[in-house]
């Protein structure tokens, strides 16, 4: 079985990072999807591409496809600079503000 782990990437409609912290294992399908002709959705007999398994540290996925016989590909994250402002986005509601605010 081929798999692949990694860590997922924030969701772009949002500045937060929540549920990028762990580590994610994600089996590759192994068919490939089918368009039923009557109702036009898509299916597989794959169940394992429905698998999405989560762990705390890269380490314990990888300890976990070892004992399995998982061939596993690690993706290593890309990490990012965080964009902190001196006093971010409160200050733009502060009563000590000098000017009107303004668009």
């Amino acid at each position: 079985m081929q798999a692949r782990i990694y860590r997922p990437a924030r969701n772009a409609m949002t500045s937060g990072m929540a549920k990028t912290r762990k580590w994610v294992l994600e089996f590759a399908p192994t068919s490939a999807r089918e368009v039923d002709p009557l109702m036009g959705w898509t299916s597989s007999s794959d169940t394992q591409s429905q698998v999405r398994l989560r762990f705390d540290t890269k380490e314990a996925a990888l300890e976990y496809a070892a004992d399995h016989g998982i061939d596993a590909q690690v993706i290593e994250p890309k990490t990012r600079k965080p964009n902190i402002r001196p006093g971010g986005y409160g200050d733009n509601f502060a009563t000590s503000r000098r000017g009107p605010w303004t668009h």
